[in-house]
């Protein structure tokens, strides 16, 4: 199971962000569990400064904009 914390405000980018992990990993059959991280304090942890961040097992392979879902499925393989 990969787990993936998406890092933003909860604007909409962040949102979609979510729903396109969230189908990519279902079309691939890949279990994810995904946290949404609201608190700037903690975003700036992880040195996001632009969002949607992306965070998978621990690690930001994202920031700013949205993701392809072929750079998704790249996260999940």
């Amino acid at each position: 199971m990969k787990d993936i914390k998406v890092l933003g405000s909860g604007c909409a980018n962040c949102k979609t962000t979510i729903a396109l992990i969230e189908q990519v990993a279902q079309d691939r059959g890949v279990p994810v569990h995904i946290d949404k991280v609201q608190d700037m304090q903690a975003i700036i942890g992880y040195g996001v400064m632009a969002t949607p961040g992306v965070v998978v097992d621990g690690k930001v392979v994202h920031a700013g904009g949205l993701p392809t879902r072929d750079k998704i499925a790249s996260w999940l393989a």
